[in-house]
């Protein structure tokens, strides 16, 4: 199974911020869209930044509630990894458990396509497994 065609399932649809947004505001779009990150991108539509639930409370850990009058860009995580849309699930779940982190932004030809998450990948596992298990009861019930 591949991330094209997670993103095929759920949507490519992405939540995008500048890095000059408030953490004020990303976090109401966090908080509203039930998301726990949103992908920053620069004038040109590039792909520079995310900002997560973790940016967030370290931005408050760091600087209390003057945090949030401060653009993402102060705090956002600017070394992303990012992955294809041909990548297997597998490969994504080992880097996110590597890395730590829980999204992963989807990119082609150096632009942003999609975003998936530890939930999508998860999801698409027990998917996966339920199916396996379908398959065997059936096959036993036909022996």
């Amino acid at each position: 199974m591949t991330v094209s065609r997670i993103l095929k399932d759920k949507g490519s649809a992405v939540i995008s911020v500048t890095g000059e947004q408030t953490v004020e505001v990303v976090c109401g779009l966090l908080s509203g869209n039930r998301i726990g990150a949103v992908v920053v991108l620069d004038a040109g539509g590039e792909l520079c930044g995310i900002f997560t639930e973790r940016d967030v409370v370290n931005a408050l850990a760091r600087e209390g509630t003057d945090a949030f009058s401060r653009p993402v860009s102060t705090y956002m995580t600017r070394d992303v990894e990012t992955v294809g849309r041909d990548a297997t699930v597998a490969s994504v779940m080992a880097r996110m458990t590597a890395g730590r982190f829980r999204h992963m932004p989807v990119v082609k030809h150096q632009r942003l396509v999609g975003v998936v998450s530890i939930g999508d990948v998860v999801k698409n596992k027990i998917e996966k497994a339920e199916r396996e298990a379908a398959e065997i009861r059936a096959y036993i019930a036909s022996a």
